[in-house]
């Protein structure tokens, strides 16, 4: 079993080495090929110095995961990347997923409360049938004010996205190698791969996994991430949704919008006549509607300038980059000719 394992790095300087023993025996006992990626997302604890020093020793070269790949004995490599600064796990992934050059890739957190003796269950799972697999923690060994917030997301999460997950956020998860070629990471949208990734036709799984206590060290996320996270979701909704018609959305609400200041101004245009005609004054200016409609209509004006806009946007996208998912074809093309293959 060829395994690209990647770990994303943040001031986590006391469990590197235990994390990287607990890697080993997995790949002692189930012989597997491992190559583990480390990436330090801008540490300031000494987490580096680790990391370079279980690169020396176990160093990529032939006859591994990341050469050769004599597959007759098990064997481990370490990989190490160093970001200048605090870039976020979702670039930690990206940048990590371009070294991991194994079938498989294993995504886990080095804080050591995600169990490395899991992963046989991850891959079995996966088996044929899924191409991404999300561990479920169950139960959770964190402070109720992390548990309870983090269970509403996930069910808005599921509800709005139409991927049923009990753990969005889980960081130990398992895919196929192409996810990555196809799925694009960016601010803090780690946390939405399955969900980006079943919009492009992978096959989404999920199995309850161990949670273990946190034995060093504090969680690096605060109540702000719950706000990012919902308007992160957001951004995915509109992405897996509309992303290649843009105009459906907007024009949508642009056209309910403009009707409505457009049945509003119909409305006191029949008043200002009726009452003209009846010798009234209609005092048109002080009714709220007028102002209500005025701004409904420019409302509807400018969402709907905006949906032609992200349209012209989406076009262009799409004369670069396919809107579609191959996963296999029945004849190879000749040489020279275009693939049609997704491109990374």
């Amino acid at each position: 079993m060829l395994l690209s394992v990647l770990i994303p790095v943040y001031n986590e300087v006391e469990s590197l080495e235990l994390l990287f023993a607990e890697l080993s025996e997995v790949a002692t006992a189930n012989n597997y090929q491992m190559q583990v990626l480390f990436v330090d997302d801008g540490s300031r604890d000494g987490s580096w110095p680790i990391i370079e020093m279980l690169a020396a020793r176990h160093p990529p070269g032939e006859g591994d995961p990341a050469g050769a790949r004599d597959t007759t004995s098990p064997r481990i490599t370490v990989e190490g990347l160093r970001f200048r600064r605090n870039f976020g796990k979702a670039a930690a992934l990206m940048a990590g997923s371009k070294l991991a050059n194994c079938p498989l890739v294993m995504t886990l957190d080095a804080d050591l409360q995600d169990d490395p003796h899991e992963i046989p269950r991850f891959i079995a799972t996966l088996g044929d049938q899924y191409d991404v697999v999300s561990g479920y923690k169950q139960t959770r060994h964190d402070p109720w004010h992390k548990v309870y917030p983090s269970r509403i997301f996930n069910w808005m999460v599921s509800t709005l996205t139409g991927v049923n997950l009990h753990d969005h956020n889980c960081g130990m998860k398992c895919y196929r190698r192409e996810v990555f070629d196809e799925v694009r990471l960016y601010g803090e949208l780690h946390r939405f791969v399955p969900v980006l990734a079943a919009a492009r036709g992978f096959r989404i799984g999920e199995m309850v996994i161990q949670h273990r206590a946190r034995r060093f060290g504090h969680s690096k996320y605060g109540m702000r991430r719950f706000v990012k996270g919902f308007l992160d979701l957001l951004t995915v909704k509109f992405l897996t949704g509309f992303s290649q018609r843009p105009l459906h959305v907007l024009g949508s609400l642009g056209l309910a919008s403009f009707l409505f200041g457009g049945l509003g101004m119909t409305y006191l245009a029949a008043v200002w006549v009726l009452k003209t005609l009846m010798g009234v004054d209609p005092r048109l200016h002080q009714r709220p509607l007028l102002l209500y409609s005025v701004a409904a209509f420019l409302l509807g004006v400018q969402l709907m300038s905006s949906g032609f806009l992200a349209e012209l946007i989406a076009h262009q996208r799409g004369n670069e980059q396919d809107s579609y998912s191959i996963a296999g074809r029945t004849r190879k093309p000749a040489p020279g000719a275009p693939t049609g293959e997704p491109r990374s």
